[in-house]
């Protein structure tokens, strides 16, 4: 996006601009300052100004914010996601990427599926290319159903578990966050030395307080009432 987006984003902001009657400046004229004199700033193009003091500033403080919150092991895993993205024909599809992908999950994938997946995706893309289908394939999600409708799940098995797990990745990732903040705010100095079965208790109803909210006290009381006479029984 910075060496090449500022060509499709300046064409992007002037059709806004034409739009909503707003005024696009020129940008082979001179940058002025506003509430400086020109004799005491020094002249540069508007070129200048909004691409390299603006446009560029502010993707390197995005990447430096996805920095900061991303490892290198994340990004990494991101990328090689990213590579299964059929959109406009897998324009950044990439085979040494997708094997990277399957060596993050070594219980799943044998060094003999290692092997056949060193051809395998290559063989899928020319598939799915030839046909057009990736023209009409919207996500990866689009892609597995895709899959699964023209029975492409069995001929490309490996390509499909890669895909599989590349939608699992996002949901089981912000339950295992979602997990550990909602561990911080229950197992408190108060409650350190809480068991494990309380605090898997105390997580769930936390973490889904959404299901829980539908639930009436009337049913919960019923329910211990039901436990009580259980226990009083045996």
């Amino acid at each position: 996006m910075r060496c090449d987006g500022w060509d499709s984003f300046l064409t992007e902001v002037s059709s806004f601009c034409a739009k909503h009657d707003i005024e696009v400046p020129n940008m082979n004229n001179i940058f002025i300052t506003m509430g400086r004199s020109p004799r005491n700033t020094q002249s540069f193009f508007n070129l200048h100004h909004y691409r390299y003091d603006l446009f560029n500033t502010v993707i390197d403080l995005q990447v430096q914010e996805l920095n900061n919150h991303f490892t290198s092991a994340n990004t990494e895993l991101l990328l090689c996601v990213a590579c299964l993205n059929p959109n406009s024909s897998f324009p950044v599809f990439n085979k040494e990427k997708l094997l990277r992908f399957a060596k993050f999950y070594p219980n799943d994938f044998s060094s003999s599926d290692l092997t056949i997946l060193g051809n395998q995706p290559e063989i899928f893309i020319l598939d799915v290319r030839s046909k057009n289908e990736s023209l009409q394939l919207k996500g990866i999600a689009g892609l597995s159903e895709k899959m699964v409708k023209m029975k492409k799940d069995v001929v490309y098995s490996l390509v499909y578990k890669l895909v599989k797990f590349a939608l699992i990745l996002p949901v089981a990732t912000a339950s295992v966050e979602r997990v550990f903040s909602g561990m911080n705010i229950v197992k408190t100095k108060l409650r350190n030395r809480i068991r494990d079965q309380w605090m898997n208790d105390c997580l769930v109803t936390y973490i889904e307080s959404d299901i829980f909210d539908t639930i009436s006290n009337d049913v919960v009381m019923e329910q211990f009432k039901n436990m009580s006479k259980r226990r009083g029984s045996l």
